[in-house]
């Protein structure tokens, strides 16, 4: 009977700590598995911000080919641009652009 007891003992400490261990375990994958929702998360907000970019980028591409195309417009050559700073703009200047537009 005594030797019983001691195997139901023994059973009874192997079951206690495989209980531990397995609670253990879950706890790292659970640890595991957040992590990796986190860097879902993160890759899905990278993902949505250059699908972004990309229609960004192809709505100038489609804008700058329809006028092209359509409108038959270019790039003007940098000796064609002119650039006015509103800081050094008179009033007879700022008349004769208002005047072009």
């Amino acid at each position: 009977m005594f030797k019983f007891n001691l195997f139901l003992i023994l059973i009874l400490v192997v079951c206690a700590l495989s209980v531990v261990y397995a609670q253990n375990e879950a706890r790292k994958l659970n640890m595991a598995l957040e992590n990796e929702r986190r860097t879902a998360r993160k890759l899905n907000v990278e993902w949505k911000k250059l699908q972004l970019e990309q229609s960004t980028l192809i709505a100038r591409r489609k804008i700058e080919h329809e006028a092209r195309l359509y409108l038959d417009m270019d790039i003007p050559l940098p000796n064609h641009v002119q650039v006015i700073s509103a800081a050094k703009i008179n009033e007879s200047q700022l008349a004769k652009v208002q005047y072009a537009e």
